[in-house]
This record gives C-alpha cells, sequence and structure tokens, in this order.
C-alpha cells in the first residue's frame, strides 16, 4: 500500500547517505578493531555498513538508488550465503545456481516489488522496517563464529538507521535562531504510518521474520537449546533434493 510521498527538498541526497554510512562504518569497523575483532570481519562489517546507507531508498522514485542497492545486494548476499550453502553440502555447481537465483531474484523480482508497490517515505522508512531488515541480515550472513556474525548484522542496521536519523536530522531547520520542522519530520523515523493496511503487511513480515531467527540453528545453540527438529529436518530435506 502507498502512503503519501514528501517534498524531495525535505530530504537529503544519496551522496549525504552514502558519505554518512560510509563513515559510520569506518567508525564500526575501528570500534571492532580495538575490541579484538579480526580485520576481515571490521572490513566486511564496515562495508555493509556502507552499502546498507541506501537501502531505505528502495522505495524512491529515483531510479538510482533503487538500481545501485539492488544490483550491490544481488552481488553481496550469495557471497555472504556460502557458509549456510555448504553446510547443506551443496556442490560448487549447485552454489553457482543458487547464486545466479538469488541475483535474479534481486536484481529484477524484489527491484519490481519495490518499484510497483512502495513509495517515497513509506513504511520502508520506519523501525520495525530496520529491524526486519537486521533479522534478515542475520539469517544470509551465516558463519560459524556468532559474535562475528551478530557484528556483521549490527553493520547493516546501523547503515539502515544512519540513513532514517540523517532524514529525520535534514527535517529540521534552523534560521533566524528558530527551528522549524519541515513536513517530513517524523516521517523517517515511526512505528507506524498512515494507511493501515501498509502498517499491518509490515508488522506481518516482521513477525514471520521473527519466527525464522527463533528456528535458526545458530541462534538456539547459542544460548544453550537443543536444536530444533523442524531446522534439523528441512536441512536434511533440502540437502537430500540439491545432490
Amino acid at each position: 500500500m502507498k502512503e503519501a510521498e514528501d517534498d524531495s527538498k525535505d530530504m537529503a541526497d544519496f551522496r549525504s547517505h552514502m558519505t554518512v554510512s560510509t563513515l559510520s562504518g569506518m567508525a564500526l569497523g575501528i570500534a571492532g578493531a580495538q575490541y579484538g575483532m579480526p580485520i576481515e570481519t571490521c572490513l566486511i562489517a564496515g562495508g555493509l555498513c556502507s552499502v546498507s546507507g541506501m537501502l531505505p531508498d528502495l522505495d524512491s522514485d529515483s531510479g538510482r538508488p533503487l538500481r545501485e542497492a539492488t544490483t550491490l545486494i544481488a552481488a553481496l548476499v550469495p557471497m555472504l550465503m556460502v557458509d549456510r550453502l555448504q553446510r547443506f553440502n551443496l556442490s560448487h555447481e549447485w552454489m553457482v545456481v543458487v547464486a545466479g537465483g538469488v541475483y535474479i531474484f534481486v536484481r529484477f523480482i524484489l527491484a519490481e516489488i519495490f518499484r510497483r508497490y512502495t513509495v517515497h517515505r513509506g513504511m520502508w522508512h520506519s523501525l520495525p522496517a530496520a529491524v526486519t531488515v537486521g533479522m534478515v541480515a542475520f539469517l544470509v550472513i551465516s558463519c560459524e563464529d556468532f559474535n562475528a556474525r551478530l557484528f556483521k548484522t549490527s553493520g547493516v542496521v546501523l547503515g539502515f538507521m544512519s540513513h532514517l536519523i540523517l532524514d529525520e536530522i535534514w527535517a529540521i531547520d534552523f534560521r533566524g535562531g528558530k527551528f522549524r520542522f519541515k513536513k517530513s519530520f517524523g516521517t523517517a523515523i515511526k512505528l507506524w504510518g498512515i494507511h493501515p493496511w501498509a502498517n499491518y503487511t509490515t508488522y506481518a513480515k516482521l513477525a514471520i521474520v521473527c519466527f525464522l531467527v527463533y528456528e535458526d540453528e545458530a541462534l538456539m545453540t547459542h544460548f544453550g537449546f537443543e536444536q530444533q527438529e523442524t531446522t534439523r529436518t528441512a536441512m536434511e530435506f533440502i540437502s537430500t533434493f540439491l545432490r
């Protein structure tokens, strides 16, 4: 469901968002290195933060954010999924097939969904969207080191949030010693929008992703729970089908 669009003059531009998310990624990487994270993990987390600064603008009418973001996501996601694919005991050929399928889905199908069914500053610019993106990143970024996985995920969330925060800062005007709030203020960092159906679908997607994260084997193992039968059965089924 589409929500009311805003005047583009009330929004930070593409370059500003990328600059802020990149600087945030650099700060995150440096902080991670200071706390003992491997340098390669810090570089990946910082890079993900930089790229994620584009994600909220997937709903933009401008072609550049959608085109740039979907191209990068389509290329990055298969690489981040390598560890999970290896755990399915897939051959290299099947990994190439899966990577190609992910690229086509993100670059063409997902991009078309955003182009058709979203408008700028709708519910994709919101806190539940940020949480959803973070949990999707957690599912995609699969690796043996749970702390490294969380650190990389935090890079995605930080990049997404840097975009929303900058949008809100941009919506505050200071002139003549007085603050003036533009009409776009409050449309980026929000819990719900003006259209009920957009809210319902946003929280429904959030609930689905929450369930998938709850079922994640690594999460259960990290917190001392036994591996769940549904997760084990699903993995065995996929491995058998693809071999």
